[in-house]
C-alpha cells in the first residue's frame, strides 16, 4: 500500500566561494540542514577551478580592476536540500 504523505521536495544548492572561505560557508549550510540523506549528514562535492569575470564600467570590483579581466581560484560546492523552508535557510545562510 502506498503512502498517503507527500514527500518534501528536494533542491540542489550550488554556490562558489573563495577557497579560504570554503570551510565556513560549509558550516554555515550544514549548521542549517544541508546535505543530509537519508543515514548520512554533511553530504557535498566540491570542486576547485578557476572562475573569470571582467568588471564593467559601472562595476565596483572587490577583486581586479574595471575593464581588466581577472581570474581566481574558487571551490564549486555542491549539495541537496530537502524542503523549500530549508532550502531558504541554506541560502540566508550564505548570505551571513
Amino acid at each position: 500500500m502506498a503512502g498517503t504523505g507527500t514527500a518534501a521536495a528536494r533542491f540542489k544548492l550550488v554556490f562558489f566561494v573563495p577557497p579560504f572561505a570554503l570551510a565556513a560557508c560549509k558550516a554555515a549550510i550544514f549548521a542549517a540542514s544541508a546535505g543530509r540523506y537519508p543515514g548520512y549528514t554533511e553530504c557535498c562535492w566540491t570542486s576547485i577551478g578557476t572562475g573569470q569575470f571582467h568588471p564593467g564600467d559601472t562595476a565596483n570590483p572587490r577583486i581586479g580592476s574595471i575593464g581588466a579581466l581577472q581570474e581566481v581560484q574558487e571551490a564549486r560546492v555542491e549539495t541537496i536540500c530537502v524542503g523549500e523552508y530549508v532550502t531558504r535557510k541554506l541560502v540566508e545562510a550564505l548570505k551571513m
